[in-house]
């Protein structure tokens, strides 16, 4: 089923992330900036779907102050990509500013990224050209598909993850294509401190990034995180819960995260903040907090992460070079990021259940060199993950004391 949508905003914030199914779309505008209208699905395709919240969550709250932006998010047990433009107009009804949306739904994030240069081209078409839906139509009828649904529009079963080929390096439905340097620009803008999210995101915790728009990028940081937590050996976190991408979100989502355990989203919603029992970190820029006592621990980066951070940093710089001088185009930095962290997991993962499944299960300080993490400084981390992933062993470690 395909979805094609129209909405337009009025003054008023916007909200939301969440998912949908195979491939959908929809268009949202803004309009005539009257405060009593607010945000308003314009038009749709098909017309009998339930798009009850798409109107805010395909508009980022804070978007009426830039030109263009484009935002990942969900709705039920689907994925959205919507592109934002903001045109100036000599409009008093429109109150000098034409804002419209133009986004589709997905049963994953998978392949949006293909629809997104379609998108941008669309929203500024309704720019220019407002209610003048025959692209929107003709895409409609040459994508769409038939889906077993509930009546409503919905699958009942979100997607199902797998893990593919160790060169593909990360599972399929995690797979989103960035601009050029996503990766890069994740690792620059957070440096030593993504081993502190990676602590995080490998024992599942629920992770807020706030900043203002534009989202896009931000987006793309919500997803970076998610590929720090990948593990390609079986039966390993079967029993944990999902880390759970949401992308964005804002407070039309709250209810909806009250029930989650395990996720990461990125928000504009400053509010956010206040609602702690929503999230167990925060990251607001580069600062990474959480006022949960037993992970401050955590956000301490210990010489064993600055030695990871070296490693990664130096391997990236192995690949540019072979890129650039050696002309390597095999490679790139999506890949290397996630099988760095993917390697990372599978070699702790591997020791730990060496160690579960021995007579002595006992874990020593020497174990935890080999995984990579330093047996003073990482023990609440252990203790955590070993509670987390159900690992029925004993940690022995001496001297608690952590410079």
């Amino acid at each position: 089923m395909l979805l094609c949508l129209s909405m337009k905003y009025n003054g008023s914030s916007c909200v939301s992330a969440s998912s949908f199914s195979l491939t959908f779309y929809f268009h949202m505008m803004d309009c005539n900036n009257q405060q009593e209208v607010g945000n308003m699905v314009e038009w749709c395709l098909p017309h009998d779907i339930n798009l009850d919240g798409v109107e805010f969550k395909s508009m980022a709250s804070g978007s009426h102050r830039i030109t263009s932006d484009f935002i990942y998010f969900r709705k039920g047990c689907y994925f959205g990509l919507a592109c934002f433009a903001n045109m100036p107009v000599e409009s008093e009804v429109e109150r000098g500013a034409r804002m419209k949306s133009v986004g589709i739904l997905s049963p994953s994030y998978t392949l949006l990224y293909r629809y997104m240069h379609f998108l941008e081209n669309q929203v500024r078409h309704q720019l220019q050209c407002p209610g003048e839906y025959s692209p929107l139509e003709a895409f409609y009828e040459d994508k769409k598909a038939v889906l077993p649904s509930t009546g409503n529009g919905l699958v009942t079963a979100c997607p199902t993850w797998s893990v593919t080929s160790i060169n593909r390096c990360m599972h399929p439905e995690m797979k989103i294509t960035h601009p050029a340097g996503c990766m890069s620009q994740f690792i620059q803008f957070f440096g030593e401190q993504i081993m502190v999210l990676w602590k995080f995101a490998l024992l599942r915790k629920r992770l807020l990034i706030f900043s203002p728009p534009p989202v896009g990028v931000v987006c793309y940081r919500v997803y970076c995180c998610c590929c720090l937590a990948n593990v390609s050996l079986p039966g390993i976190g079967v029993s944990v819960p999902e880390l759970r991408p949401f992308f964005y979100i804002n407070i039309a989502d709250i209810t909806t995260l009250e029930s989650e355990v395990s996720y990461v989203a990125c928000t504009t919603e400053k509010i956010f903040e206040e609602k702690r029992e929503l999230y167990d970190v925060y990251i607001d820029n580069q600062n990474v907090k959480t006022h949960r006592s037993h992970l401050m621990p955590l956000l301490r980066v210990n010489a064993a992460d600055k030695e990871k951070y070296r490693k990664l940093t130096e391997q990236r710089q192995l690949l540019l070079y072979s890129q650039e001088v050696e002309e390597d185009c095999t490679s790139n930095e999506e890949d290397l990021f996630i099988l760095f962290f993917m390697e990372l997991n599978n070699r702790i993962f591997q020791t730990l259940s060496e160690v579960a499944g021995s007579i002595d299960p006992t874990l020593t300080a020497e174990h935890v060199r080999a995984m990579g993490l330093d047996p003073q400084c990482d023990r609440f981390f252990l203790m955590d993950l070993l509670e987390v992933y159900g690992y029925d062993v004993t940690l022995v470690i001496d001297n608690l004391c952590c410079p």
